[in-house]
């Protein structure tokens, strides 16, 4: 009988295996015939470069005076200075870093409670799915802008207050988790009662190597897509705290330079390259995720492979 139960382990094993090698190559075949997805690819590559090797790109020091106030473009400085003669190009080049890093890791954080939360509820079911969802509920029936907004605003007088860049991921994190639940949750359902989970509950593996062994391998081709997805929204909501003055004002971000630009009258004064390179930095950004994500939900959904 134990001799059996290995044989069947290892089996399972190895069908597993074999299956997410064939997932693997079906979404790079999905990728080369997409290619929008793959301009998205590289778009986001050239942005992630760019904010990975910022200090060997920028020509100046993005936080150091290196002209006069409010430049026009020149040979010196490509996009001019802002009002405190500080190189815009540089700035645009170092707030890559910080967009994407609060944008990616907050969308880290939120579907990692998402993802436990999803799967506990999805497989468990009962009370413990009717508690969880009510809180997800509680969560969601709040316009997600006005609760950053709120919990940015309260958490300034905690000790979050002196390290704004964590009470910004801290923010977003805790509004925008409830969604990654929810379609966790409706994954897993489909998936617990499938033969091969049948299988491993008569072997007698507990209900955490169920769902952390069988599970969630199943689950990531979604959790991958709704993790591009959170990071595009939450390098949205990222730059909206900012533009609105509740961002990090000692860090450059595309938003702080959106900020300054309009605080400081740049339409008015015609200074185009203070306030559309940040923009359009922020939209190029969000655009290449969200065409990455399109293939994820291509090889997730074969009804879409087929039109």
């Amino acid at each position: 009988m134990i001799a059996r139960k290995e044989e069947i382990k290892k089996e399972l094993k190895r069908k597993g295996l074999r299956r997410k090698i064939r997932g693997i190559k079906e979404f790079f075949f999905i990728l080369k015939g997409n290619r929008l997805t793959l301009a998205g690819m590289v778009l986001f590559m050239m942005v992630a470069a760019m904010a990975l090797f910022a200090p060997y790109i920028a020509p100046y020091n993005p936080y150091v005076r290196t002209g006069e106030p409010l430049e026009p473009p020149s040979w010196r400085h490509l996009l001019g200075t802002n009002d405190a003669g500080q190189d815009i190009l540089s700035e645009l080049i170092y707030g890559a870093r910080i967009s994407l890093a609060v944008g990616l890791v907050s969308a880290i954080s939120s579907v990692f409670i998402g993802t436990v939360v999803g799967i506990t509820s999805g497989y468990m079911g009962g009370a413990v799915d009717e508690v969880l969802m009510r809180i997800v509920d509680l969560f969601m029936v709040i316009p997600s802008l006005l609760l950053v907004i709120f919990l940015a605003v309260t958490l300034k007088g905690t000790w979050l207050g002196d390290h704004m860049f964590l009470l910004i991921i801290t923010a977003i994190t805790l509004t925008s988790w409830p969604s990654v639940a929810r379609v966790v949750r409706s994954v897993i359902l489909s998936l617990k009662e499938r033969p091969f989970v049948e299988s491993v509950r008569a072997l007698g593996a507990s209900n955490i190597y169920v769902m952390v062994r069988y599970l969630l391998p199943y689950a990531s081709p979604i959790i991958l897509a709704e993790t591009l997805l959170r990071t595009a929204s939450n390098m949205i909501m990222e730059a909206s705290l900012s533009f609105l003055g509740l961002g990090d004002v000692t860090q450059k971000s595309w938003g702080m330079m959106l900020h300054y630009a309009f605080s400081r009258q740049a339409i008015v004064l015609g200074l185009w390259t203070w306030v559309i390179p940040p923009g359009l930095m922020i939209s190029l950004s969000v655009l290449s995720l969200f065409l990455v994500g399109q293939a994820l939900e291509i090889y997730v959904n074969p009804r879409l492979r087929r039109r």
